[in-house]
């Protein structure tokens, strides 16, 4: 199978754990991206199963309501039983890189939320250690040269993403050079940095599960401890 095909796997499995393990009327959380997109196209028929969605970027909210889901405020929201997203990296103990299209403060924020944190990937996306694909970081505009300059200290080489604007109204920097050998402590680390809204690393609260593509068939993974 090709990429796009390990997507679609992946994506229908993930359908298929929400259907077997939230219950009825209960709250979705979508993430963001191209393998989040396969999620939502296969829980589409079982739309009627869910009160509605909560989606952490606009362009996910767009497919979601395209196959006519209720899009609801995580603030009306008291509870998620399952929030589905896929990562840029991920290790065997399920702390991830995330942002690759630029949606991780909506990401994590959905995430912290969630009941359980079920990712979605193929198998190219399973490394040892982070920090091959470069780290995002969304920033206060004005803080911008003062987060890269801390950001070069801790060894990295951060670069602004250019043309690019999140959701929230701020700007990514992609931290290049990092070898993560330690994801909890990095993350708070830089979460500390004055200007920084959030990180791309997901391991003070990783995913659950994982869902892994291979040409094998779909792969379930629990974190390693």
């Amino acid at each position: 199978m090709n990429q796009d095909e390990l997507k679609r796997a992946v994506g229908q499995a993930a359908a298929d754990y929400v259907v077997a393990h939230a219950p009825q009327g209960a709250v979705l959380g979508v993430g963001t991206g191209s393998t989040a997109n396969c999620f939502i196209d296969a829980i589409a028929p079982f739309k009627e199963r869910f009160r509605g969605a909560v989606s952490s970027s606009e362009a996910s909210t767009d497919r979601l309501r395209s196959h006519g889901f209720a899009i609801l405020d995580l603030n009306d929201v008291s509870e998620i039983p399952v929030y589905v997203d896929g990562a840029d990296e991920v290790n065997d103990r399920l702390h991830m890189v995330k942002g690759g299209g630029g949606a991780l403060t909506r990401e994590k924020i959905v995430a912290a939320v969630a009941d359980t944190f079920v990712c979605i990937a193929d198998a190219s996306k399973l490394v040892p250690t982070l920090g091959a694909f470069p780290l995002p970081v969304e920033v206060i505009p004005m803080a911008c040269a003062h987060v890269a300059r801390e950001l070069a200290k801790l060894g990295g080489d951060p670069h602004l993403r250019k043309g690019f604007i999140t959701d929230n109204g701020n700007l990514i920097l992609d931290v290049r050079g990092l070898s993560i050998d330690d994801p909890v402590a990095l993350e708070a680390h830089i979460n500390q940095i004055v200007g920084v809204v959030c990180n791309g690393l997901f391991a003070a609260r990783g995913a659950d599960l994982l869902l892994l593509g291979t040409p094998d068939g779909v792969r379930q993974l629990h974190p390693k401890s």
